[in-house]
């Protein structure tokens, strides 16, 4: 599919975009996502906010970037998309199911990125619509890194027969180690995420969408499981995380992880290991050439 494209000129403030996305939008017509691409070329990562990332997600401080870090770069794009006026589909509400992210080679923090983003595949799900924001990253025109994240945009209607989603299998087991998340973790993955949703800092929002108490940013549970394994994983990989279960704030939690015939495989469960909260799977890809 040929697509326009939005070059902007800087990172969207997410704040208003966020605000734009409680907007009410007509009922009316077939559900409806916009057709375009938005781009920012020649990108400056900022150093400060990286190493501020790192120590909150757990990665260390050094040259090369965490795959995860390369999603908080094309997450503003991906809010600029859904509140645009284009878009019936609105991030409120909607659930963050899963998440893959390949890195075809290590990313320098000095590099200047071009980042591209989309939103494709709007389809029927038994809860409502499925739709893919679907990132990359490249540096001198060369795909450094990939995205999908998938989201569940509950009460939307989609013609066509919903399809089976394939789940990976947890094993309970004991945690090999366990976390303790203190309430303000999402106000701090916040400050160095710009995500800006309120249930992740306001007990009040949280309970408007049904949560007793604020949960954290999935995508903070997904770094911080990648990175408790990272040094056991190749230089270049695909991970797939599913999201199953929220974490409330504060919270105990375990994380598990065992080598596979292709990789890794990880879960952030309660402190039991009985319950997951969140499963990926690792898988080691041939460099580029």
């Amino acid at each position: 599919m040929k697509r326009d494209t939005e070059v902007l000129s800087r990172p969207p403030r997410l704040a208003p975009a966020f605000a734009r996305s409680l907007i009410p939008r007509s009922r009316g017509g077939s559900p409806r996502i916009p057709t375009r691409s938005a781009v920012i070329e020649n990108l400056t990562q900022d150093r400060e906010r990286l190493a501020a990332y790192d120590r909150l997600t757990g990665f260390t401080l050094r040259d090369d970037v965490p795959p995860t870090w390369l999603h908080v770069l094309t997450f503003p794009l991906h809010i600029h998309l859904l509140s645009d006026p284009e878009s019936s589909i609105r991030l409120l509400g909607a659930v963050h199911v899963s998440n893959r992210m390949t890195l075809h080679r290590p990313v320098g923090a000095d590099e200047r990125l071009t980042l591209d983003v989309h939103l494709d595949a709007l389809r029927p799900h038994a809860r409502g619509a499925l739709v893919d924001l679907i990132g990359q990253v490249r540096v001198d025109g060369e795909p450094v890194w990939d995205g999908v994240s998938t989201y569940l945009a509950q009460g939307v209607s989609v013609e066509g027969e919903p399809h089976a989603v394939e789940r990976q299998l947890h094993e309970p087991s004991t945690p090999h180690s366990l976390w303790r998340l203190p309430v303000g973790l999402g106000r701090d993955y916040r400050s160095v995420s710009g995500d800006p949703n309120p249930i992740h800092t306001s007990r009040i929002a949280a309970r408007v969408f049904g949560f007793p108490r604020p949960i954290i940013h999935g995508m903070w549970t997904h770094a911080r499981a990648l990175a408790a394994i990272e040094p056991r994983l190749p230089p270049t990989y695909t991970v797939d995380v599913a999201f199953t279960k929220p974490i409330l704030l504060p919270a105990t939690v375990g994380l598990t992880s065992t080598p596979t015939a292709t990789g890794h495989a990880a879960a952030v469960t309660d402190r039991t290991g009985t319950k997951p909260h969140l499963l990926m799977s690792v898988v080691g890809e041939p460099p580029n050439k």
